[in-house]
């Protein structure tokens, strides 16, 4: 039978490991939007040195763009939130420790 020790023991390392996969998803996240934005940059500036007549065309392109890149970051964000406050691998971890514990 799982003892209440186990339980809690059981519930902290599901948030600290909750915790760690949250940190290397938003570092994921934050590393590719960054990446993301200089080759959105500097692609912009290649179109411009290229032909300086689109500057206009290029800059309302490379703005949408970049929008819509920057978008990817805020959806990380909101599933590491989800993640951090309404961890759904508690849940399931407390039904396997009780199913296990009799």
């Amino acid at each position: 039978m799982a003892t209440d020790a186990t339980m809690v023991n059981l519930v902290g390392m599901v948030y600290a490991y909750t915790a760690v996969g949250v940190g290397v998803i938003l570092a994921a996240a934050g590393l590719g939007s960054a990446l993301g934005w200089g080759m959105i940059c500097s692609k912009y500036m290649e179109g411009i040195a290229r032909q300086p007549e689109m500057l206009p065309t290029l800059r309302v392109q490379m703005f949408i763009t970049a929008g819509l890149m920057e978008s990817f970051p805020f959806i990380v964000l909101a599933f590491a939130m989800y993640f951090t406050f309404a961890n759904p691998f508690v849940g399931a971890a407390l039904a396997v420790a009780k199913s296990l514990g009799g």
